[in-house]
Parts: C-alpha cells; structure tokens; sequence
C-alpha cells in the first residue's frame, strides 16, 4: 500500500467504558489495510489489548508515522503535550463530549481514518504555549500548554493583583479573578466563557483574557505568538497557575510567569471534508433557535 503513514500508533483514554471496543476495531482495520499497528502501553495494559505491541508514549511518537488519540479533547490536550516534542502528526477521534480537537465521530472512525490515511486530508499546525515560573530571579517551575496557561485565584477565593508587560514593556495592572493566556486552540475553551475572542487556529497569536477584573474597562487583547508575556503577580492571599487545567504550581506573591511560544508546533490531521468554520458553528450552535 502507497501511503507515507505505515506504521499507525494508537492511544485509548483507558478509563472509558467503551473504549475497549473502539480500540480493537481500529486496530484490526488498521492491520487489515497493512499497516503496522502499535499501541500506547498504558492503553494496552489498563484495557488489557493483546495482539498488537506496546510502547510507551515516546518510543511510540518516535517509531510511528502518525498517532491516533482516541479520546475526549482533555486526552488529546495531555498527548498533545507529551508528542509534541517528536513531531508526529496526530488524529483524533472523539469519545467524549465536545470534540473540537478529536473531530472524527467513533460512528466515521474507520472511513474518516482510511480517508486520511490514503493521503486525502486537512493538515493544521496548532502552536504550543510554554510557561516559566520564577520566583527571586529562578525557575522553580516549567510546563507546555496546548490550550491555554491561567493564572488565577486560589481556594481563599479572594482577588489576585497583576501586572502585565509584553516583551519587557509594561501594558497594564489589573485586580481580578485571574487572567487568561490562550494559544488560537484554546479561545474556544474557557478564554471564549470568559469573553475572549475566538481566534482561528491557524493564526500565529496569543489572547491575554481578564477574569472577571475589578476594573470593567479591562479587556482582551491578542499580541503576536512570537512575544514574552511577562506576569508578575504583586499581590495574593493565594493563587495557582494552571496549564490546560491538568497541570498546576502554588503560587507567591511576587512570582513571575513568563509565557511564549514552544518551539515545536502540533500537527492535526483532519479528513479532507473538515472545516473550521462547520466545527464552529456545530460546537456553538450557531444559526439555531435558542
């Protein structure tokens, strides 16, 4: 078979009921189109999937020529995360609720995956945010965000104190809930609930999106991917900083987070019917009555 994806990884959200059923199917597809079919270990050993062999995620990434990510969009976002480093494309296909990252139905799985396959697709490059905290001039922390790195307020749910300067130079100072840093993918997740704009994902932008802010004039603005967003959190009873809601570090006050752009992009692969604006407006519901 002509196709430069011959040898096609698979990782499962292991904990989904019906994910043993999906992960098999496209396996023994896969092996019947000729494809050499590797599986995620901890998918293969939790759903307890033989017949294929298993490798962890980076000799996965590293010997396959595309990795499948059977999953919500919180799989694909800590995937994403984990391969991004390899440069693997990836393909996702939704088994959770909303499906803006994992855009194939499990009902397309195997017309949509052999569609791509053969070399009939959409391929997006989707950028990675990375986030440094420093605290008396050292890094004490350090993360990659697919989605979006949130600096907000901790349990005490009181009002955290910031400053903001891009590239060095100062921009504004703001008290509120917390502040947004959103890759292009993530102004659809909860930058957009917090009145952010949606920005396609193609773009090479960054959005910095107010929480709630005390003063109502605050509002989101959208710089170049290729600028230093520099937050410095001058005061706070306590406070955290979020990557992609999975990962997190207590904060101090007096800490500062430096955000830009990861040096490896994420390449999705999408059918070749895909479309941005179709997703939209089926996610949104856009041009339905209410």
């Amino acid at each position: 078979m002509q196709t430069p994806f011959h040898t096609v990884g698979l990782v499962g959200k292991y904990d989904h009921p019906e994910m043993y059923e999906s992960v098999c199917k496209l396996a023994e597809f896969l092996q019947g189109r000729g494809h050499t079919v590797m599986l995620a270990s901890q998918t293969a050993e939790r759903l307890k999937i033989e017949g294929c062999p298993h490798r962890n995620l980076s000799d996965l990434a590293q010997e396959s020529d595309v990795v499948v990510v059977l999953g919500g969009d919180g799989t694909m976002l800590s995937i994403a995360r984990e391969l991004a480093p390899y440069g693997v494309p990836l393909i996702g296909i939704n088994q959770g609720r909303l499906g803006f990252l994992t855009d194939i139905t499990v009902e397309d799985m195997l017309d949509s995956v052999a569609e791509v396959l053969s070399g009939q697709y959409v391929a997006e490059e989707r950028i990675l945010l990375n986030g440094q905290v420093r605290r008396s001039g050292e890094r004490v922390y350090e993360a990659t965000a697919f989605n979006d790195v949130v600096l907000g307020k901790g349990a005490s749910g009181r009002l955290i104190d910031i400053e903001i300067a891009i590239n060095s130079e100062f921009v504004y100072s703001q008290r509120a809930d917390g502040l947004v840093v959103t890759s292009p993918t993530g102004t659809t997740a909860y930058a957009l609930s917090a009145g952010g704009p949606i920005v396609h994902p193609t773009l090479e932008a960054v959005a910095l999106v107010p929480v709630c802010p005390h003063t109502l004039s605050a509002r989101p603005i959208v710089v170049s991917s290729h600028s230093r967003i520099e937050l410095h959190l001058t005061y706070a009873d306590d406070a955290r900083v979020h990557f992609d809601g999975q990962l997190h570090f207590d904060l101090q006050s007096g800490d500062h987070i430096w955000i830009t752009r990861a040096n490896r992009p994420i390449t999705l692969l999408h059918p070749h019917s895909y479309s941005y604006y179709s997703t939209l407006r089926q996610k949104l519901h856009w041009g339905k009555k209410l």
